[in-house]
């Protein structure tokens, strides 16, 4: 089965081009999946140039000046020569180039042109790292760079961040519930309410719903318990607010429409990344039990109506079991349709696999699903003894 290894583009600025593709081609996975375009992250880089990296909002290269001409948004610079020789270079080892691209996480663009960011119920834009996909400028942007990745030559556009995303403060002293969390984290922006509006949705009702709610619980009622369902939604908050976020689907969906017939109008494909599996199970590998393919619509993604319109999927299995792992590629697949390519993402270490053999399982159970490749998450963030499982488990997944 194809596969691949995430790569930062600061692992090839600090360790170098060469000495990165040699460790990766030893693994014997077929392709490197770089980071073309990435979010500002302060990381642990076990074995980087530094053991502590400050990675900056940027693209790692210079994209076409034509693609941006009379656009309000533009890249904001990275490490422009960090990938220089990268495309010559995996071709010389039969390794594909996929590139790895951040779409609406950016703080510098959001606190450059905050009215590009989502705005809440209440009506603050405090959330400055995310850009709204419902946004023209944003919308605008975001096929230009989807344009400006492929054209570097790669095998495919692995799209991160092309969807809403949950409200994340780095401290928050109130309890506040799944369901008090996901109102709180809705966008209430214009553009977002006149979309919702022409799909026949009270929007008003709906911010009103929310901030009541959510204010509530910021003067001391208590918090919602259980998971975000439909059903339990629209008894905590009523049809409205269910109707809202529903409505948030079609500007998703129209947004990666857009960008996956740019790309490939440069040849190249979409792989499209639901971040659901991340808000799951990203900070200790026990995701929440809904499957990530049944919850995604939370972030605005319906994943029966890309099936349609994008041609492969990376499934983010951040999980320690193999059989959740298998649940949620098989879940996708039920989704999206048995004919799309769908691509499992695994760590291969801390805090998903304890041991090879949990990782080789992990690859099997992948592999039954009916995941047609397995790519490692990420060369930069693990020690090099972890890396080292990458091999056993292709081996085993065959």
């Amino acid at each position: 089965m194809d596969s691949s290894v995430y790569v930062f583009a600061e692992d090839l600025h600090g360790e170098g081009v060469e000495r990165v593709l040699d460790r990766i081609s030893a693994y014997g996975v077929d392709g490197v999946t770089v980071g073309a375009v990435h979010h500002a992250a302060l990381d642990v880089t076990p074995h980087g140039l530094s053991r502590l990296t400050v990675r900056h909002d940027g693209a790692h290269f210079t994209p076409p000046a034509e693609l941006f001409d009379g656009l309000r948004l533009a890249p904001v610079p990275g490490h422009v020569h960090a990938l220089a020789g990268l495309r010559e270079a995996c071709a010389g080892r039969g390794l594909k180039l996929h590139g790895w691209t951040v779409f609406l996480r950016n703080a510098t663009l959001g606190t450059e042109h905050p009215d590009v960011t989502v705005r809440d119920c209440f009506g603050d834009r405090g959330s400055l790292i995310d850009l709204c996909p419902a946004h023209p400028d944003v919308r605008e942007y975001s096929v230009a760079l989807a344009r400006a990745v492929a054209r570097l030559g790669v095998d495919s556009v692995v799209a991160e961040a092309l969807h809403f995303t949950p409200v994340e403060p780095q401290r928050s002293f109130v309890q506040l519930g799944p369901m008090d969390s996901f109102l709180f984290g809705l966008c209430f922006c214009d553009y977002c309410m006149r979309r919702a509006t022409d799909l026949g949705v009270n929007a008003e009702v709906a911010r009103e719903e929310c901030a009541r709610i959510v204010g509530g619980v910021f003067d001391g009622d208590p918090a919602a318990q259980g998971e975000v369902t439909r059903a339990a939604l629209t008894a905590y908050a009523g049809p409205e607010v269910v109707a809202y976020a529903r409505a948030r689907s079609e500007t998703v969906t129209t947004l990666v429409s857009e960008v996956s017939s740019a790309v490939a109008e440069e040849g190249c494909k979409l792989v499209f990344i639901d971040s659901t599996g991340a808000v799951k199970g990203y900070r200790d590998g026990l995701p929440t039990p809904g499957l990530a393919a049944h919850d995604a619509w939370q972030l605005g993604v319906d994943l029966v109506a890309l099936g349609d319109l994008v041609p492969a999927f990376g499934v983010l299995a951040y999980a320690r079991d193999a059989a959740r792992v298998a649940d949620d590629v098989g879940a996708y697949l039920r989704s999206v349709g048995k004919d799309r390519e769908v691509r499992a993402v695994l760590r291969p270490g801390y805090p998903d696999s304890d041991s090879t053999d949990r990782l080789v399982a992990k690859a099997r159970g992948a592999k039954a699903a009916g995941a047609l490749a397995v790519d490692f998450y990420a060369y930069g963030l693990v020690p090099h003894p972890v890396l080292d499982r990458i091999p056993e488990a292709l081996a085993a997944a065959g």
